[in-house]
């Protein structure tokens, strides 16, 4: 294997359940050569969620932000390709998404942080980031941008599929069998993080194993109706969404008004995951019949898979495992992806997908 055959994904997400690592290739099909899971150290995920939201010292605290997240990138990397015994001369380059804190479609910014050139001075590998905001300078959203990876390694041409990433939040790529028609991609609305943040609020528990919790509930259809009245999920394509409109404060003012109990509000907080997927397929996606497969965390939430099954009972619903790639790692093997389509000077968007004027070259290439 040389060195153009390997490929790191580096992801982590709204989520913040931990830095995912995918060292991958592509020769001549994606195969997964190796995975590692960095836990995030609660004071730095504080300090990711501090900016999320406006505050004080916001300036300062991104730049400590930034170097740290930068440093623990750079580790998980090194870990990886240490506990696996891999040659860093068979790595091609790094694809790093970077840990999101503003994403702001309707201001036409958004903003990824952990310093490539950290991570490329401590791995001594190329790394491209800053994968979102070309796109969005062509007019785009600049998210989501896994559907044209999907469409390179998920097409069908037998049959309709649509890629569900359940993650903080919930993105869709509809994969038509026909090759004339158009790919179709945007965020639904959260996914995880409503969820996890009330349990972590209520259980100290930084997300509901399984689905337990929120299964021992019952849905407060009041309040899943106030929910389902908000904007974003009666808006069209091309759309993205983040913990600006999702978050705990936002939640609990809308809670407020209500008396439900904590495990019915999580039960609730599952249903408006599960209707608001379902409603955006039965909305959007031109085919009724389709394979569903379905990867990010909450592709491991039983009762959350289970609830999409019962609403959608004419469609296979199922873990991407099915289809050959683990449903934990597809996103880190997508910005691999995106990593080897900037240095090959190929184009990692869909217009079909963000709105951007054309498709562009995504990333900034730091060099080793």
């Amino acid at each position: 294997m040389d060195a153009s055959d390997i490929y790191i994904g580096l992801m982590s997400g709204t989520s913040l359940d931990g830095i995912d690592v995918a060292a991958v290739s592509f020769d001549p099909t994606l195969k997964l050569i190796a995975t590692h899971s960095e836990a995030i150290p609660k004071p730095l995920k504080q300090n990711i969620l501090q900016l999320t939201q406006p505050g004080h010292n916001e300036i300062d605290l991104m730049g400590y932000v930034d170097v740290e997240l930068g440093k623990l990138f750079a580790q998980a990397i090194n870990s990886l390709i240490h506990n696996e015994g891999l040659n860093k001369n068979q790595i091609r380059a790094i694809g790093s998404h970077g840990q999101t804190i503003r994403h702001r479609p309707e201001f036409n910014y958004t903003l990824q942080i952990g310093d490539a050139n950290i991570i490329a001075e401590a791995t001594g590998i190329t790394t491209i980031t800053d994968f979102r905001r070309r796109d969005m300078a062509a007019g785009g959203q600049g998210a989501p941008l896994v559907p044209a990876f999907h469409d390179t390694v998920f097409r069908s041409p037998e049959h309709d599929r649509i890629l569900l990433n359940i993650g903080g939040m919930a993105n869709l790529t509809y994969l038509p069998a026909a090759p004339e028609h158009e790919v179709l991609g945007f965020d639904t609305g959260p996914g995880n993080v409503l969820m996890d943040a009330w349990v972590l609020h209520h259980q100290n528990s930084p997300y509901d194993q399984h689905g337990a919790w929120a299964q021992s509930g019952h849905y407060d259809l009041p309040l899943l109706n106030k929910l389902l009245q908000l904007p974003y999920f009666h808006e069209a394509p091309p759309k993205s969404t983040g913990r600006e409109q999702f978050h705990l404060d936002w939640l609990t003012q809308q809670v407020e008004p209500y008396s439900t109990s904590p495990v019915d509000v999580q039960a609730t907080l599952l249903e408006l995951t599960a209707q608001t997927v379902v409603n955006a397929i039965n909305t959007y996606v031109p085919s009724t019949t389709f394979e569903l497969f379905v990867c990010g965390g909450g592709s491991r939430n039983n009762a959350l898979m289970a609830r999409l099954q019962a609403l959608l009972p004419n469609n296979n619903v199922c873990t991407t495992d099915n289809a050959g790639i683990n449903a934990d790692w597809m996103e880190a093997a997508a910005f691999a992806w995106l990593a080897k389509r900037c240095l090959e000077g190929k184009s990692g968007n869909k217009t079909s997908v963000t709105g951007a004027r054309g498709e562009r070259i995504l990333g900034a290439i730091y060099q080793a």
